[in-house]
């Protein structure tokens, strides 16, 4: 069984900065790719971010892209997206997720696992 536990939300005013973690249970984290989703109240689930299995390649929403940047640590079985500038509309639930494969897109059925999310709430 596969945990996936996010950290590291919260309110922050328009223009600052967050790093959420996402720490996952299970020897084989290095073997799948990752991603970040996010869900804001009254709107569907939406991509943000993912990275291969070992961290060579990632993806962005085009929506964060040059915002936010994902990143992981496979010895810690972690891994990371750093929030910078942000603004209201970033308000959301952020949910980490483990891809089927080693690398995979932006589709949630692409997933398999998912946390149950950390609040990230931009204040104008």
């Amino acid at each position: 069984q596969v945990q996936l536990v996010e950290s590291g939300g919260g309110l922050v005013q328009a223009g600052g900065s967050l790093r959420l973690s996402c720490a996952a249970s299970g020897r084989t984290f290095s073997n799948y790719a990752m991603g970040w989703f996010r869900q804001a109240p009254g709107k569907e689930r939406e991509f943000v971010a993912n990275i291969s299995w070992k961290g060579g390649f990632t993806y962005y929403a085009d929506s964060v892209k040059g915002r936010f940047t994902i990143s992981r640590d496979n010895a810690k079985n972690t891994v990371y997206l750093q929030l910078n500038s942000l603004k209201p509309e970033d308000t959301a639930v952020y949910y980490c997720a483990r891809g089927r494969g080693l690398r995979v897109g932006a589709v949630p059925q692409e997933y398999d696992y998912w946390g149950q999310g950390t609040q990230v709430t931009v204040s104008s």
